[in-house]
């Protein structure tokens, strides 16, 4: 598996994984500013996005396949351990990669990303994520997710990106065409909606506890995921700590940028003094 990935700076390593339906460029406000702080910030393309190999088969984006990615690109970097970012699906990866290589994980951050224990739940047992998640079966029919998608120059993926931020400029009209670039690569469509399939089709994440400290910053104005889940079980992640931007939203690292550069620098400060 070949990963693309940009990476900035020197000093301990930052891993920074983006979610649906960005990729590492999701993150360009915060590669200078960690870097600026001291830090090595490596930033990838996960599986099947943007410039990196797309699997054909549906089982190449389970879990446990993203995990060991990223265990993978810590290594290939020279590393022993990473301070680990995630937002959205990629907070997911890296709240499973906190439950399985805890000996990998510095400190870890998660960006409006619930843990999975949380998001389990509550699509069992709360109507209104239940209803907010209402793509991630969309995403299961065959055909029909990738058609939808191409439709009228990726708009359906790209309407979140224009509507949802609290700040206008937060994804400009070059950011824009950027994130049309990335789909239209051969294959990206279909690996990215994978992820999805194969979280259902797959076996799902082993809930394991994780002493690693954790850092969740959450903006409030989430549409696609509810408050409810953003504080995750003690008994599961009992060092966590989580910081609520009310008026930000599920875009927080561009929307809420300055705020989510300084908790991120002050959270691993402190770790590497």
């Amino acid at each position: 598996m070949i990963l693309h990935y940009v990476e900035i700076g020197e000093g301990p390593l930052v891993v920074l994984l983006h979610g649906f339906p960005e990729y590492w460029y999701a993150w360009r406000r915060q590669l200078g500013a960690l870097a600026d702080a001291g830090f090595r910030v490596v930033a990838p393309d996960q599986r099947g996005y943007n410039l990196s190999d797309k699997p054909e088969a549906v089982a190449a984006y389970g879990v446990a396949r993203l995990v060991e990615d990223v265990a993978a690109l810590i290594r290939e970097r020279g590393a022993d351990k990473a301070f680990v970012v995630g937002h959205d699906w990629g907070a997911g990866v890296a709240w499973s990669f906190a439950m399985r290589h805890p000996e990998m994980v510095e400190r870890l951050a998660v960006l409006n990303g619930p843990h999975p224990e949380r998001l389990v739940h509550a699509l069992k047992t709360n109507p209104v994520q239940l209803i907010r998640s209402w793509y991630m079966f969309l995403f299961q029919l065959p055909a029909l997710p990738e058609a939808l998608a191409r439709l009228d120059g990726f708009a359906f993926l790209l309407k979140p990106l224009r509507e949802e931020p609290a700040r206008p400029d937060a994804f400009t009209r070059e950011d824009l065409a950027r994130y049309r670039e990335a789909f239209a690569k051969p294959g990206a469509l279909t690996a990215m909606i994978d992820w999805y399939r194969a979280i259902v089709r797959g076996k799902g994440v082993e809930m394991q506890r994780t002493d690693v400290p954790a850092l969740v910053v959450w903006g409030e104005k989430d549409r696609h995921l509810d408050r409810s889940i953003a504080t995750p079980s003690k008994e599961l992640v009992p060092n966590a700590r989580v910081v609520f931007l009310p008026e930000s939203t599920h875009w927080v690292q561009h929307d809420g940028a300055e705020r989510v550069n300084e908790e991120l620098i002050a959270f691993f400060v402190k770790a590497s003094a």
